[in-house]
């Protein structure tokens, strides 16, 4: 399935719109890790642990919109956009992927 931000599909014409989807992951940031973020924040670099938890939370939820476009019987999804949110004490990180689902036909 075709997945981009932009509004069209170079090579196709968009021939019909099946809605809007959206993909949404709410995780937990482990306990260590926040440990380990924090004597980052103090000496500096990067937080590989937050990194990867971010990486993860992306690609889940990307996976999850297009199973969504898929069950709408989509091709492709347009404008898609992602959102990230940290919820409650810092210790949750919400991802939301949206974008509007397609189908398409050659040029």
């Amino acid at each position: 399935m075709i997945v981009t931000t932009t509004p069209t599909v170079e090579g196709h014409r968009i021939t019909g719109y099946c809605g809007v989807v959206f993909g949404e992951v709410i995780t937990g940031i482990n306990f260590l890790r926040d440990i380990g973020a924090g004597f980052r924040n103090i000496l500096g670099g990067r937080s590989e642990g937050y990194e990867e938890e971010l990486l993860v939370a992306r690609t889940q939820a990307l996976d999850e919109l297009q199973q969504r476009a898929c069950a709408l019987g989509a091709q492709a999804i347009v404008g898609v956009d992602m959102d990230y949110e940290v919820l409650g004490q810092g210790n949750m990180l919400m991802v939301t992927a949206s974008g509007t689902a397609v189908t398409l036909e050659p040029c």
